[in-house]
């Protein structure tokens, strides 16, 4: 690209920054409504092959909207270096959970060439549709299907919370379903994600930059609390069988026991039905999301709740079903690429921590792909929030950072 101050780190990555904050931004809130196969999702994915295609990159677009954009000088071929992130968002999301990750690796594909670098492998960037499962339920939707931990025969029964199939968002975003190819995961060496803190790990250690360990187990669990319907004034509080009585006790129970263990447990998303405000519910639904430590540690988070629901339930005159919807197991990332990259730089090493949080990387590494995951700190320790927040410098460290690790494992 020669030494043209536009490639400059500094202007190609705040430029793209620029490019992409007003994409999907709410005007009250400040927060992101980027919703996978939207408008907004297209925007998303026209804006990112744009960027590739301005780079000399190919770019690949599979039936879901899963994008990559290889950097293959001549005569280089073969298993490549794979990076990159989402650019979906949760409802009223922050800017960088997702965007970072894809941003940075364009800025250090720009990084690598000013330096001169001809990789001898290709190096890749990825944007996975689907990440934050906020729409059909199912975190890591794109990444799921492209590397097979999902048939496209069970993801085309998915609906949305309006009931629209997953084919029929795909096809009006001029989409046909299917995924990437079959021999994906052959054609990737090692993937590394870059990724913003959601949390304040790096901020009490007072480093910039962060290398993940492992990720705790996760999952999703519907809880269907069944009672009875009935007026609100007239029927006495020792006649009801209310099922947002079992469902408060139980979120309750929830908070507490992770409290107890050091775990995570959140009711965050709930359904009422009839939704009246003068009459006793008839059904009360709600999600439990939950991590642990470990996934043993996550069952028995699990069962003390269901167990506390059910007997609350028997009190109440309820009666309770429990489904999960979407678990994800511990994932322990490569321990000696963590530990390359964590000492591979000037200055010293960089702190490895655990991350409490889902990523595609999760999904790339339970498919046999060494993989790792850097992290830039977030002052604020806020995700899944418009208060999210990551410094530029702190993003320029990172951008270097990752192009230092792709360098590596590219030459």
């Amino acid at each position: 690209m020669g030494t043209d101050d536009r490639w400059t780190v500094p202007v190609t990555f705040e430029r793209m920054w620029a490019d992409l904050v007003p994409i999907g931004r709410s005007a009250s809130s400040g927060g992101y409504f980027r919703s996978p196969w939207t408008s907004v999702d297209a925007e998303l994915r026209a804006w990112f092959v744009a960027a590739a295609k301005s780079r000399g990159l190919a770019v690949e677009v599979d039936g879901v909207g899963n994008v990559l954009a290889w950097w293959r000088p001549d005569g280089v071929d073969g298993p490549g270096v794979l990076t990159g992130s989402h650019l979906d968002s949760v409802p009223d999301g922050g800017a960088y959970d997702g965007p970072l990750g894809v941003v940075a690796a364009l800025a250090a594909f720009d990084l690598l060439r000013e330096r001169g670098v001809v990789p001898a492998r290709p190096i890749g960037v990825g944007v996975f549709a689907e990440e934050e499962g906020s729409r059909f339920g199912l975190a890591c939707l794109g990444s799921r299907l492209a590397f097979g931990a999902m048939s496209w025969t069970v993801a085309r029964e998915l609906t949305d919370r309006d009931g629209v199939r997953l084919p029929d968002a795909l096809e009006a975003c001029g989409l046909g379903g299917g995924p990437l190819s079959t021999d994906l995961a052959s054609r990737v060496a090692c993937f590394v994600e870059l990724h913003v803190e959601q949390g304040r790990d790096l901020v009490d250690r007072s480093a910039a930059v962060g290398v993940a360990s492992e990720i705790w187990p996760h999952g999703r669990y519907r809880f269907d609390v069944t009672g009875e319907a009935n007026h609100a004034g007239t029927t006495r509080m020792e006649d009801r069988r209310d099922p947002m009585l079992t469902y408060a006790m139980t979120a309750l129970a929830a908070n507490k026991q992770a409290r107890l263990v050091g775990a995570r447990a959140t009711f965050g998303r709930i359904e009422v039905t009839p939704n009246g405000t003068n009459a006793v519910p008839s059904r009360v639904r709600a999600w439990l999301d939950a991590r642990a430590s470990s996934d043993a540690a996550l069952a028995d988070l699990l069962a003390v709740v269901e167990r506390q629901s059910t007997e609350q339930a028997s009190r109440d005159g309820t009666s309770v079903t429990v489904t999960p919807e979407s678990v994800s197991g511990s994932v322990a990332f490569d321990a000696s690429l963590a530990a390359r990259i964590a000492a591979d730089h000037e200055g010293g090493d960089w702190p490895v921590i655990a991350t409490q949080a889902g990523h595609d990387a999760g999904i790339l590494s339970a498919a046999g792909i060494p993989t790792a995951m850097l992290f830039v700190r977030n002052p604020t320790g806020v995700s899944h929030s418009p208060a999210e927040h990551a410094e530029t410098s702190d993003c320029l460290v990172g951008v270097s950072a990752l192009a230092d690790t792709l360098e590596r494992l590219a030459g």
